[in-house]
């Protein structure tokens, strides 16, 4: 049977033209921002694509079929609706079969962007290897291992064990690139603390590097793109409200896929809304990058 897939007018559009399009996930709408910011900043971001010459493709599940691109009805309703759960790799046939709806994750936004023939791929930050080693480790890594998709994203997720998951990320062969810097971004903040191998200074060389990984091998190429010293969150304070974090999830009982929310919602309320202007700033710097992005892979 064909992948139940419905791709917007102004989607169809760029595409019979050859345009630039950057595919956008749409747990970032549903799970990553609050209420009622995350309606505005969904539409924000998507003006900050066109701005930058390329198309935005927001991807949801809606009633079991694939959206590419979403129309406004669609994005109020992925982001005001309470019953939109997330939804991976492992989840998509589920809800697909029964009818369902979701907000897709990076792993299942990347897998749908390329199905409907979509090469670039704007986020926040990435899932990685969780922190307190065995087994719990995003499903993005094996993602796009396998997924020949470009990803602008800042990073990982500064609660994660970021050194395991840039070893997972070379165990998997995925090309990470730094984006005008020789350091590993840590979403909120500037530099993680360890190094990357690779550095590009302009949009056409991530093109080319991407045009020529998808000549090897599949695989994605991720463009970590860090935040200005001057617009990350205070490190002192970021370190401060993170061990405090965890040592509260760990006081009550928090475990599995509640400690990462639980972990969030702890650094926005002790910083007093600043980790929030840092995830803000952080999806509208990687919209326009991807953008730039997709316009020079579409240059040829």
């Amino acid at each position: 049977m064909p992948l139940p897939l419905s791709t917007s007018p102004e989607v169809a559009q760029a595409q019979a033209n050859g345009e630039p399009i950057v595919a956008l996930e749409s747990t970032l709408i549903a799970h990553g921002l609050p209420r009622p910011d995350n309606l505005a900043v969904a539409r924000e971001i998507e003006q900050i694509v066109r701005r930058y010459g390329a198309t935005p493709a927001t991807i949801a599940v809606l009633d079991g079929t694939v959206h590419i691109g979403l129309d406004d009805t669609g994005l109020r309703r992925i982001a005001c609706d309470d019953a939109i759960p997330k939804l991976g790799i492992r989840d998509l046939a589920v809800a697909l079969a029964s009818g369902g709806s979701g907000a897709t994750t990076v792993s299942s936004t990347a897998l749908l962007a390329i199905k409907a023939g979509i090469a670039v791929f704007a986020t926040g930050g990435l899932g990685g290897v969780h922190r307190g080693g065995g087994y719990d480790e995003s499903a993005d890594l094996a993602a796009l291992a396998g997924t020949p998709i470009l990803v602008v994203c800042a990073g990982v997720k500064s609660i994660l064990d970021i050194e395991a998951t840039l070893e997972r990320l070379e165990s998997l062969s995925v090309t990470v690139l730094g984006y005008r810097t020789n350091r590993f971004p840590g979403f909120y903040l500037t530099d993680s603390g360890f190094p990357l191998d690779w550095r590009i200074e302009e949009a056409h060389q991530a093109a080319a590097v991407f045009r020529t990984r998808t000549d090897l091998q599949a695989g994605a190429v991720v463009v970590a793109n860090p935040l200005p010293p001057d617009e990350q969150l205070d490190p002192g304070l970021h370190d401060r409200v993170l061990a405090a974090a965890f040592a509260a999830a760990a006081a009550d009982g928090i475990t599995g896929k509640a400690v990462t929310p639980y972990l969030l919602d702890s650094l926005h309320r002790a910083t007093g809304g600043e980790s929030l202007r840092a995830n803000v700033t952080i999806i509208q710097r990687n919209a326009e990058l991807a953008a730039r992005i997709a316009g020079a892979l579409a240059a040829g």
